[in-house]
Order: C-alpha cells, then structure tokens, then sequence
C-alpha cells in the first residue's frame, strides 16, 4: 500500500467512522484516499481548531477517539489549542498531520514547522513517521495509547513523500506493541485500607471527577451503586457532571469556585474524602494549605503523576475508576455492615448549608436572568435525548449550576484550559456523533464569535446544532473581575460592535432567534427545538449580573461568598493580597 492508503486502512481498521478534518497541500494524498471510499465519512470544518474541538466533543460524548486530519504548518500549529484542552481533560484524540517531504525536513520549506517538537508539551505522546514501513504500526499505537491509561490527544506527523511511499501494511492484532501498558487493577491492599476508612467515617463526602465518566458507563453505574450502599454525600467537579444524577437525593452540586455552598463546605468539614477520578485541581482546592484541613484522604486515578501532585493523600490508589469501584462495592458489600443512622447528624450539618440556597438568584420580570435562562431550557429540554456543550465563561458556570444532568457523556465542556470557542465546534463533533439527538452549546456572546464559522460546517452537513447564546455584552466573567477586583475599570471587557445575531443567522443559512422578555422565553425555545436546522438563538440577558456563589481566589471553601453577601464591598474585603495575585 501507499502511505496514504494505510492511513485510510489504519482507520477503518481502529473503528473509526467520523474524522473532522482540513485539506492542505501536506495531506492531499490522504485527502485523495479518503474521495475514493465510502466507509469514513470526512466532516470539512472552516479552521483546524474547530476541527480539534469537534473532534473532542464527538469522544467526550461517545467514549470513543476522535480523530482529526490537517496539514502542515499552519494547519498543525492551529491544531496546538485543542490539543492541549484534550491534553487538560483527558479526551482520546488523534491527530493526524501532513509534514513536507523528508528531504526538505529542517529547511524552512514551504508551510514547514517542527510539528513534534511544537506538540511534545501538549500531547500524551507523538511520532514523526521516516519510514513508510512503520506507519501502520505507528497508527495502531497511536489510538491504543490515546484510548488507555489516561485517555489524551497524540500526533502522528507524516511527511508527504511517506504518504506517497509503498510498503507493507500490518493490522492492528498483529503489529507490535510498545512498552505503554498503564495500571488498571488497583492494589488491592490499598483498596482495603480505602475500605476501613470510609467505614468509620462520621462526615464523609465522596468526590468524583471526569475519570469516572472516561472510564465508562459502568464506572458511572458502580458510583451510583457505592453511593446507595454507603449513604455518602457526592460532589463533582465540572467535568464529572453526570456520573452521579443531579437529581439524586445524595447530591451536592457541583464544587470548586462556583459550587455550592453545601458541596464546599462538606469538602471543608469532611473527615474522610474519597476522590475518584479529580486531580485537585486549583479551581477545586482554593487555597491549599486550608484545603479539608480535617480529613483522611483516599485518592483514586489512572494516571501516578496525579497522586501527591497536589495534595497529600492517605491512600492512595493506582489504577481504573471502574475496576476499583467494583472493588470497592464488592468488598463493602462483604465485609462492612452498613449504618446510615450513624451519618444522620452530618446529614443534618448539610441539610442546614443546602438551606442557604446558594443559587438563589433574584427574579425580573422585564429583564431575563441568565439563571432563569438556563433553568427554562433544561425544564423544557430535559425529557429529550440532549447534550448539552458550552463556552467559557459566565455561562459555563451558570450552566454547570442550573442544568441538571443525570446522566455521563451528555456534558461537554473546556475545564482545565478553559478555551473560549469550544462549544460550538464540539456540539457539531456531538451532533455527528448522535445525528438524531437535541445538541445545544450553550454559549457567551464574547465566546462564540471565536469559532462562529463552524456554523458553515453545520449547515453543510445537515448538522442541526442550537446555539443558545446568554448575551449581556460584555466577557461576562473577565467583567466580574474586574468590578470585584479592579475597581470596576472595565478594561476592553465591553463589546461594542456586536453582531446582528439572527442576520448572522440568515447569512450562514441557518434560523436566527431573538428574545428579550422572560414572558417570551419559553416558546421562543420551542421554536429552537422544533426547527430542524441549525439555529443561533440570541437571548438578551441582564448584562451585569455576577456569577455566584464564588470562593474569592487565595481562599478557603468556608470563606465562599453566596449572593446575598456579596457586595462590592465585601468581595473587596475577601480578597487579600495572594488572591489578587492569584486572578
């Protein structure tokens, strides 16, 4: 086979059904293969960037690789933003890039730039293909170490006279395999020592983060299963939404900055915290030397770099989500005597801190709240087969907060990068994924224009994504800050040439929406549901409405702010000198 033609082989023979994709004079070879077959279908974003993101948002919700095609130069440092947002939330990615021919490798040759050393930083691993040869084995090993372990994005950079090269091609059960074998089988020593912790636990709380969902749907299950049996509290991080219901009567919210007071202070108060699948990241863990001061921590991850990165644990566990929450079920059932009684006075502590109603928001009758927004669009959506993407910003909170998700694979968002125009590009990768479902991106006005062209690619390929955008504006979350903490000096935060929404609309081809009255909110998202096309919906929200409840940065989770304190003022007074160095 030529190179070209095992790339295309190489695909179809790893299950892959979608690539999204960018043509250029590096890859046309490949681009050529893929006119002459039917079995993948190639979708045509308008930038490499959306390719990526759409890419993630086809795995995140699939659990499968997403796979990306671009060419060189330009088209891979381009690829560099989503890479690395793969790379931060652990989303199975391949991306394949065109490089010029070998012999002009290193000679500043026409769209050339040193593709692997560009992505070293930002992939799991990545390869520059020299001998045509190899390339398949190199393909195979590329989707077995994107998939395991810690899922996550790698190249395989492939010189244009290697596409045009004959060799011989080696399926993917006979080529070699390297020396990537990552733990999936916890220590079972360590599991029972997680146990014995949790049994005599009097103020426990169970914390879960996006492994959970990466490691499957029966990782999610087996959470519900363990916190049935054990009648702990749970909360999540942002990207772990959906592994435990929001509706379940043991939930919390959503923790970290914007989480609920109940969930942080629990966080706080704890005497034995089970993490599962979190990295205790910043956004999480506020300030670090006050972090759960009190409690005995067991931390559960795939990937050992995790562990004691952070936070000190007390044990630790190596491994899959999946396969220890069995464990951790199977042995609780067999060896632990359950007694919920003895968790009824932390269970009143939280019914006390859930009773503050921290998303409290004040209600407007002329002006739609971005709370009551999203609020409206999951009751009039949640009986629907929907996923939901969004931005970064504001909104990603509000949405986080509002929107209630019972199910994994159904929420994608940008949590440890936080790329602005994310969403839209990955509800086109959703939509491609579960053509027949509702994909709506939740969107900011500031953060959409960033990849607003991927409306073409919608529209092109019959793709009938909702873009709900809250728009106040302004960038929502850069303008908290700064009133909070700049003396309200709105530095380029405001702007002041905003599209005509619905023109933009009609321009692409699609169906524009405008709406400004809560009185009309609830039939105007009908409207967005029932048509089948593509559809921007603006919805004009109260442009200086704040995101709360907040843990001001520097600060512990029992020093949150709820809306009812937080004034100007009081923001002021939070926030110390290591906080405003922090933002």
């Amino acid at each position: 086979m030529t190179g070209a033609e095992m790339v295309v082989q190489a695909l179809k023979d790893n299950g892959v059904e979608h690539i999204f994709g960018y043509p250029g004079g590096a890859v046309l070879p490949i681009y050529d293969e893929l006119f002459q077959q039917e079995d993948i279908q190639h979708i045509l974003v308008r930038h490499e960037q959306g390719a990526g993101h759409a890419a993630e948002g086809y795995a995140r919700s699939t659990g499968k690789a997403g796979v990306m095609l671009v060419t060189s130069g330009p088209g891979a440092t381009n690829a560099v933003t989503p890479l690395q947002d793969a790379l931060m939330d652990s989303i199975p990615l391949v991306c394949i890039s065109g490089q010029v021919p070998t012999t002009l490798i290193g000679s500043d040759a026409f769209q050339e730039c040193d593709t692997v050393g560009i992505t070293r930083p930002c992939t799991k691993h990545n390869w520059l293909v020299k001998d045509v040869n190899q390339l398949s084995a190199i393909l195979h090993e590329a989707f077995h170490v994107a998939t395991t372990g810690r899922p996550g994005p790698v190249v395989v950079d492939i010189p244009k006279d290697i596409q045009f090269s004959k060799g011989i091609y080696t399926p993917p059960q006979t080529a070699p395999r390297t020396s990537y074998h990552p733990q999936v089988q916890g220590d079972m020593e360590q599991v029972k020592a997680a146990i014995a912790l949790m049994a005599h636990a009097k103020k426990p709380v169970i914390y879960s983060g996006g492994g959970v969902i990466n490691a499957g749907p029966e990782a999610s299950h087996l959470l519900r299963e363990l916190v049935d049996l054990t009648g702990f509290p749970i909360t999540s991080t942002l990207m772990g939404l959906g592994a435990y219901p929001a509706s379940g009567k043991n939930w919390l919210g959503m923790l970290g900055m914007h989480g609920t007071y109940e969930a942080n202070m629990a966080m706080h108060d704890c005497d034995v915290m089970l993490c599962i699948g979190a990295r205790f990241d910043d956004r999480i863990t506020g300030r670090l030397d006050a972090f759960s001061p009190n409690s005995r921590k067991i931390h559960i991850d795939i990937d050992p770099s995790s562990i004691n990165k952070n936070v000190r644990v007390d044990v630790p566990i190596i491994g899959d989500a999946g396969r220890i929450l069995e464990d951790l079920v199977r042995l609780w059932r067999a060896s632990v005597k359950s007694d919920k009684e003895a968790l009824k006075p932390w269970w009143t502590q939280i019914d006390i801190w859930r009773a503050r109603d921290s998303l409290a928001y004040r209600p407007n009758d002329d002006i739609i709240m971005p709370q009551y927004a999203i609020q409206r669009l999951y009751e009039l959506t949640k009986d629907r087969e929907t996923y939901i993407t969004t931005e970064v910003g504001q909104h990603q909170m509000w949405a986080a907060q509002h929107f209630g998700f019972d199910a994994p694979h159904h929420w994608m968002t940008s949590g440890g990068l936080g790329t602005m125009g994310y969403g839209l590009p990955a509800a086109l990768g959703v939509q491609i994924a579960h053509p027949d479902a509702l994909v709506i991106d939740i969107a900011g006005d500031a953060s959409v224009q960033m990849t607003i062209q991927e409306m073409s690619a919608a529209v092109q390929h019959n793709a009938p994504i909702k873009i709900f955008i809250l728009n106040n504006q302004y960038m929502g979350m850069v303008r908290q800050w700064q009133q909070l903490l700049h003396g309200n000096r709105l530095s380029h935060s405001y702007t002041e040439a905003m599209p005509d929404f619905v023109k933009l609309a009609e321009a692409y081809g699609c169906h524009g929406i405008l709406c400004d009255k809560p009185s009309k909110l609830d039939d105007a998202i009908r409207e967005m549901i029932a048509v089948d096309k593509p559809v921007i919906f603006d919805c004009r929200v109260a442009a200086l409405a704040n995101c709360f409840p907040m843990i001001p940065s520097g600060k512990a989770h029992n020093e949150m702010l709820l809306p009812d304190e937080a004034t100007d003022e009081a923001v002021a007074t939070a926030i110390d000198e290591e906080g405003r160095q922090l933002v």
